[in-house]
């Protein structure tokens, strides 16, 4: 047995904090133990919670278009995120995706330190403010930090970009295509290093 498939067992009995109570089960990651880029996204949306695998809803489809327009095959990145429940509101039937506060992010960190210990990638790209939170430990802002390397104290190089479900709402506002390179440019600088 892996390290990680001993992971992903400990992880379906969390009860770090309270989302392990609605959620349907605790999402966590793909990827081969050997990949050289991690990607580390917010949270599991509700596919993503019902299917048990990240990067399965309308914000890993955007994903994969931007890793393909990057030249990254999703079988070479390790994809996993930083709160491993969904937080969700109940709107009718619908569930809809409710930010993670930072008590989540701190109960689910040393999940994902763990996944960093046995991957041990080269490049850790952070979807998003919190996915960078997670691996930075401080508040990120991404307009300011982004497709560029940071200077961290780290085995690794650390890579801030949007998330890929921030693009999906310019979908009707013509400013998709421009964000999709955009992140796209973002990834191939994470390869790149």
């Amino acid at each position: 047995m892996t390290k990680l498939t001993e992971l992903r067992e400990e992880l379906h009995a969390c009860r770090n904090c309270e989302l392990y109570r609605d959620a349907t089960q605790a999402v966590f990651s793909v990827g081969r133990a050997s990949a050289t880029v991690m990607l580390v996204g917010e949270q599991p949306g509700d596919r993503e919670d019902l299917e048990g695998e990240p990067f399965v809803g309308p914000a890993g489809h955007v994903l994969d278009e931007a890793l393909e327009q990057a030249g990254i095959a999703r079988s070479d990145v390790y994809l996993t995120n930083a709160v491993k429940h969904f937080r969700f509101e109940r709107r009718g039937k619908r569930r809809i995706h409710e930010k993670p506060a930072v008590s989540h992010i701190e109960a689910c960190h040393p999940w994902l330190e763990a996944e960093l210990a046995v991957v041990r990638p080269r490049v850790v790209v952070c979807l998003g403010a919190t996915a960078g939170r997670s691996v930075l430990g401080r508040p990120v802002k991404v307009t300011q930090e982004r497709g560029r390397p940071l200077d961290v104290d780290a085995p690794y190089e650390v890579v801030v970009t949007t998330h890929p479900s921030a693009l999906l709402r310019l979908r009707d506002r013509g400013d998709y295509a421009g964000e999709l390179r955009r992140l796209a440019d973002d990834l191939a600088v994470a390869a790149a290093l």
